[in-house]
């Protein structure tokens, strides 16, 4: 079955970028010119993506606004004559069918992705952590549709991390059946290094088959008190295959400072506008 449809947890506080989440939510901390959330949007759009449901929580209208149409504007650059301006704010209200709906308790990522059971129905969906923003020559996400086309069933997207980073994530242990592809034996949230079955850590992209809801259900609160999504597909591989695949392509963690600031830098390098004073400016 084609995948259609994408599903970006965007309802967490934001709490490592304090004071500015106060009164802004994280995902439009901006990247150069872009606040972080588009370049997901983008990066799901661009892997052939048509619906996106964005799961939200209180004092996040920003966003929504931010994908909303603007007749107001357009209007106004339509009498500026400024063709290119007029262009990037069509594009944006244009990029897929952009739906919301309210996380109303915080009960951690498996929670929020339950939000989106009506929103899936029985179709093979997409997940898009925010906090993770992807450079890569083919989009992530992309890649991991074909490996869900070889394989017909969910697919982490993974990659290898430094050994101290290894508590940070959600570690996987598998059998590689092909370049990339592993079947997934066991999973582990945040363990220790000790107790880590390998390095490859799951890195905010997956395609999940639907049958995952009916695991969350079954799925008591894990560390911190919170539905852990990696708790609930280790459910789903009792009943079926779940796969890891390798992606490439780099992956920044914008949901911490350092990685926030590497993001920005990448990015500004590579902006056809400022890449090259920027450069200079660096060099200097």
């Amino acid at each position: 079955m084609r995948i259609r449809k994408a599903v970006i947890p965007a309802a967490g506080f934001g709490t490592r970028f304090l004071p500015t989440t106060k009164a802004m939510p994280k995902e439009m901390i901006n990247i150069v010119d872009k606040p972080a959330i588009q370049y997901v949007v983008e990066e799901a759009v661009d892997s052939g993506i048509e619906e996106i449901l964005i799961i939200v929580s209180r004092n996040k209208e920003m966003i929504m606004n931010h994908f909303d149409e603007t007749p107001e504007l357009d209007q106004l650059l339509e009498k500026k004559n400024d063709k290119n301006l007029l262009k990037i704010s069509k594009e944006l209200a244009s990029k897929a069918k952009i739906f919301y709906v309210r996380q109303g308790l915080a009960g951690g990522l498996g929670h929020a992705i339950h939000c989106a059971k009506e929103f899936v129905g029985d179709e093979p969906f997409a997940v898009l952590l925010p906090d993770d923003i992807m450079d890569a020559e083919v989009p992530v996400v992309k890649q991991l549709i074909e490996s869900y086309e070889r394989h017909n069933g969910t697919i982490l997207g993974v990659q290898s991390v430094p050994r101290n980073d290894i508590p940070k994530y959600g570690i996987v242990a598998g059998d590689e059946i092909e370049d990339g592809d592993m079947i997934v034996s066991g999973m582990i949230e945040k363990p220790s290094v000790e107790e880590a079955p390998s390095d490859h850590a799951i890195l905010g992209r997956y395609i999940l088959n639907p049958s995952i809801f009916e695991m969350i259900e079954n799925t008591p609160p894990g560390k911190g008190g919170e539905i852990q999504i990696t708790d609930a597909i280790l459910r789903q591989k009792d009943i079926e295959n779940v796969y890891a695949s390798v992606f490439e392509g780099t992956r920044y963690d914008t949901g911490n400072k350092l990685g926030y600031l590497k993001a920005t830098v990448n990015f500004a390098l590579k902006h056809p506008e400022v890449g090259r004073e920027f450069k200079d400016f660096l060099e200097e």
